[in-house]
C-alpha cells in the first residue's frame, strides 16, 4: 500500500483513496469482463461491431459517483477512469445508479438495460444495449463454476418431465417385447409344423421304400 505523505490534508487522503479504490474496482471488472468473453462466443459476436469501430463508453455513475471509460477494442475490452488519449470524446454516454449497473451485470434482463440513460448515435447505442443484455457477468460466472462442480441438480419439472420420459420409454419397450414375444410364438408353432410335416415325409419315404423294395423282391421272386 502506497504511504501517504504526513502533510496530506483529509480531503487529498479521501481522494487518493477514492481513485485507489476505482482502480481496482477497474481492474476486477475488466478480468471479469474478459473471462466472459472467453467462455462466451455470443458476447464476443456482439463485442465485434463496438470492437471494429474501436467505441469508447463513457459511464457516470452516482451513489458514489465515478466516471469509468470503456474502450472496445479487438483486443479486449479496457476500463480507465481517464479518455484515451486518440479519442476529444466519447461516442456513447452512460447515466445511471450504481444499483442500475450492478442489476445489469448480474442478470441478463433487457429492462435493466433499458433502463439505463444512454446517449449516442442509435446504431451504436443499439449495439451496445445488445452486448450488455448478453454480459450478465453473474450469470456467467456461475455457469463457469458449474462446470466445475459437474451438472446442477434437477429441478422437481425437470425431475418429473424425466420420470414420463422414462416411462413412455418402458412402454414403447415392453410393447415391442410384446410383439417380439407373439412373433416368437408364430414362429415355434411354424417351426413345429414344419417339423411335424417333415417327419411325416420321412416316415411316408420310408414306408414307400419298404414297399418299393418288396415288390422288387416280389417281382423278381415269381
Amino acid at each position: 500500500m502506497t504511504e501517504l505523505p504526513t502533510n496530506a490534508t483529509p480531503q487529498k487522503q479521501a481522494s487518493t483513496f477514492s481513485h485507489g479504490f476505482l482502480n481496482v474496482l477497474l481492474v476486477f471488472l475488466e478480468s471479469a469482463i474478459t473471462l466472459v468473453l472467453r467462455f462466451d462466443p455470443k458476447l464476443r459476436e456482439l463485442a465485434y461491431p463496438l470492437a471494429s469501430k474501436e467505441i469508447v463508453v463513457c459511464i457516470r455513475t452516482y451513489l458514489p459517483h465515478m466516471q469509468i471509460y470503456v474502450t472496445f477494442g479487438f483486443r479486449g475490452i479496457l476500463l480507465d477512469d481517464r479518455l484515451p488519449p486518440n479519442k476529444s470524446h466519447a461516442d456513447i454516454m452512460v447515466n445511471a445508479y450504481s444499483f442500475q449497473l450492478l442489476s445489469v451485470l448480474k442478470s441478463h434482463s433487457q429492462s435493466s438495460v433499458d433502463a439505463l440513460q444512454i446517449r449516442g448515435e442509435q446504431a451504436d447505442v443499439a449495439e451496445f444495449k445488445a452486448f450488455l443484455v448478453q454480459l450478465g457477468i453473474g450469470g456467467a460466472i456461475q455457469n463457469l463454476l458449474q462446470k466445475f462442480k459437474g451438472d446442477p441438480a434437477p429441478t422437481p419439472q425437470e425431475r418429473e418431465q424425466k420420470q414420463e420420459k422414462y416411462k413412455a420409454k418402458i412402454a414403447q419397450l415392453e410393447s415391442q417385447l410384446s410383439t417380439l414375444t407373439t412373433e416368437n410364438a408364430r414362429l415355434n408353432t411354424a417351426l413345429a409344423e414344419m417339423t411335424g410335416k417333415q417327419k411325416s415325409t420321412k416316415i411316408a419315404l420310408i414306408i414307400m421304400s419298404i414297399v418299393a423294395v418288396v415288390a422288387i423282391i416280389c417281382v423278381f421272386a415269381f
